[in-house]
């Protein structure tokens, strides 16, 4: 690993997903997140935000249809 690549946690990961999901990432994180090694921390990571947000609006919506 060079000194320009670190590993990330994943928090940092879920993070990143959930600023990408709602269009606020910036191009440096960005860049960031394209320098490491394995996608499926993102991909998972992505996965739980889309469940998280989707999961947020149908409450929402029963609630308000209730």
């Amino acid at each position: 690993m060079t000194s320009n690549e670190q590993k990330t946690s994943f928090k940092q990961n879920f993070k990143s997903a959930l600023a990408a999901l709602f269009g606020i990432q910036s191009s440096k994180q960005r860049e960031q997140d394209f320098k490491s090694h394995s996608p499926w921390r993102f991909i998972l990571a992505g996965v739980i935000a889309i469940g998280l947000l989707l999961g947020t609006l149908l409450l929402v919506v029963q609630w308000v249809l209730s």
